[in-house]
């Protein structure tokens, strides 16, 4: 990575307002002060891999926040931030919910009111990721900022070893790759807050919560052509009367979602130059539906063309 900040050479009393001024106009806009008597020591590196930019901070014990004015001075509230924890402890506090991560843990942030405090030899890695494209698959990102993921969970451990495998190779990347495996880095940070979701959350299930765990699952078994709505509500623990009734709330169906996430994430998969070896039948299979007949009739209604026709337009560059 490059180095956009380092303390190393400026005087000590200025180390500080000079490191949070860069993360500030880099990263997120913060207020704060080292919680150390020690001089202060501060990096910040950074790198843009496709459409994602990643920066890591090294820096000592801190408690900083992002007020409500600083927030609104920044203009980014379409950006989300994926905190990778590398080294240290650190406590990021953001709707009313508090996680505490080690080494190996990841948290999402938004760009609105947080805090952060953290231990001396802290180093985590900020990628940037837009909000839609959690929000698309997961529901509002209200429900899931500051919600501990744990470096015991598999997929954890796969996303942060493929963040820090990309950031090593990724000067060998021609741009068409490296925005190939940008999506990719994106699509398991989905899977990885998805299965956190499907767990317990903490704090009381109200609707709007058990809708977001039921979102989460279907996000992650869109490949079981099982998943129904019966199957879905004993999957979050409430009765398929009490699931319908939320999702009509919000007014949706659950099979509805069900199908339109299947050819979503179809009609992504036949642009992804990296699934172009995949057959459609393949590809409708993976995507939870049992016929490839079946496939073709619900993408041509719901796209206005044939999935082959889709993935051809992609391949000229005319949908």
């Amino acid at each position: 990575m490059q180095i956009i900040f380092s303390t190393e050479g400026i005087n000590p009393p200025d180390r500080f307002k000079l490191w949070r001024e860069t993360l500030s106009e880099r990263l997120i806009p913060l207020e704060g002060e080292p919680l150390d008597s020690r001089p202060f020591d501060g990096c910040m590196e950074g790198a843009v891999v496709g459409s994602l930019l990643m920066n890591r901070i090294s820096h000592g014990a801190i408690r900083v926040e992002t007020t409500p004015s600083a927030a609104r001075s920044q203009n980014r509230a379409s950006m989300a931030a994926v905190v990778f924890n590398l080294a240290g402890t650190a406590t990021y506090c953001q709707d009313e919910r508090e996680a505490v991560q080690r080494p190996g843990d990841l948290v999402v942030l938004d760009h609105r009111p947080s805090v952060w405090t953290t231990s001396a030899g802290s180093q985590a890695m900020f990628v940037e990721v837009p909000r839609e494209h959690l929000e698309n698959a997961l529901g509002s990102i209200r429900f899931y900022t500051a919600l501990s993921i744990g470096a015991e969970q598999s997929s954890t451990v796969l996303v942060s070893s493929f963040f820090r495998e990309l950031v090593q190779v990724r000067r060998q990347l021609d741009a068409v790759a490296a925005e190939r495996m940008s999506s990719i880095g994106v699509d398991l940070i989905v899977a990885c807050i998805a299965e956190r979701m499907t767990k317990a959350v903490p704090q009381p299930l109200h609707g709007t919560v058990v809708v977001q765990r039921a979102k989460a699952y279907i996000e992650t078994h869109l490949g079981d052509p099982t998943l129904d709505p019966p199957h879905l509500a004993a999957a979050v623990g409430v009765s398929l009367r009490r699931l319908q009734e939320l999702f009509h709330e919000r007014g949706q169906h659950i099979s509805d979602w069900i199908w339109r996430r299947r050819l979503e994430t179809a009609a992504k998969r036949l642009t992804d130059l990296s699934c172009a070896h995949l057959s459609i039948g393949v590809l409708a299979y993976g995507c939870g539906f049992a016929s490839q007949a079946h496939f073709a009739r619900r993408f041509k209604e719901h796209h206005g063309m044939t999935p082959r026709e889709f993935r051809r337009a992609s391949l000229l560059g005319t949908l």
